[in-house]
This record gives structure tokens, sequence and C-alpha cells, in this order.
């Protein structure tokens, strides 16, 4: 392999994709905050006619139960970083494996209406290529498989 490639490769891998957690994040008014303008971010509660929507996903077992089946689902995703827990809120950090971006992706349990509601969102750049609808979809299915 020639030494730029090598060298090209390796920075692109030093690159810190990261991006800082947001200040802003958590429910308020029992509503995560809404998705930016961009493409790449999912919410629940956005508009149904909205791009950035996603069904809620409804539950029928105990608040505790429920938030107990859902951080063993998440926690059995790659790459996932567990950052805080409430008694109807989760928050999570998911790591691509490349490039190491962050996506922030968040699940408020709503018990008046017995319903899900997620907010999946990437720090960085623009389009995510599907990856945060993906990954609501991927939990959703986790929960039915338990």
């Amino acid at each position: 392999m020639n030494s730029t490639l090598i060298l090209l490769v390796l920075a692109i891998l030093s690159l810190d994709c990261s991006g800082k957690r947001p200040e802003k994040y958590g429910v308020k008014n029992n509503q995560l905050l809404p998705c930016p303008p961009s493409p790449n971010c999912v919410n629940s509660q956005s508009d149904k006619e909205d791009s950035h929507y996603i069904e809620a996903e409804p539950y029928v077992l105990s608040l505790p139960e429920e938030i107990s089946l859902l951080r063993k689902t998440i926690q059995s995703m790659p790459r996932t970083k567990e950052i805080e827990v409430s008694d109807n809120y989760l928050y999570y950090e998911f790591t691509s494996p490349i490039m190491r971006y962050v996506d922030d992706v968040e699940l408020y349990l709503d018990d008046s209406s017995k319903l899900i509601h997620f907010r999946s969102a990437s720090r960085l750049g623009t389009s995510d290529l599907g990856v945060n609808r993906k990954r609501i979809e991927a939990i959703r299915s986790g929960l039915r498989n338990q």
C-alpha cells in the first residue's frame, strides 16, 4: 500500500468527529426538543407531515419494567453509552464505527398515554443516510423480540 494512502487513512481515523454533547436536551413540558431543520434527526413528537416524524411506540408494562427493558435492549446494541436515566427518560450516545460520529438518542416514556417517544439526532453534518431512523426501528424491533 502506498505510504501516502496509509498516512491519509491514519489522518482520517484520528479525526474527532464526535462533536460536543448538546447543552440542551431532555424533556420540558412533556416534550423532547424539536429536530433542527437538517434531515439527520427523527422525533416522534414532530408533526406527522414533517420529514423528521417517526411513530411513537406504545407500551403495556409498568414504567419501571419498561425502562428496564429499554435499557437492556439499548445496551445490547454496539457502541452505545448510557448518559442519563430517570424514571421516565433515557439518554444515550451512539458512536459510528469508523469515523466515530456521535448521535444523541433520547427516549421519553409518557405514562399517561403509555407511549415511548423517541428523538435521535446526529451532532455533526447534515445527512445521516437514514441511520437515526434505522436506529429507532432497531430499538423498536429489539423491544418486540424480548
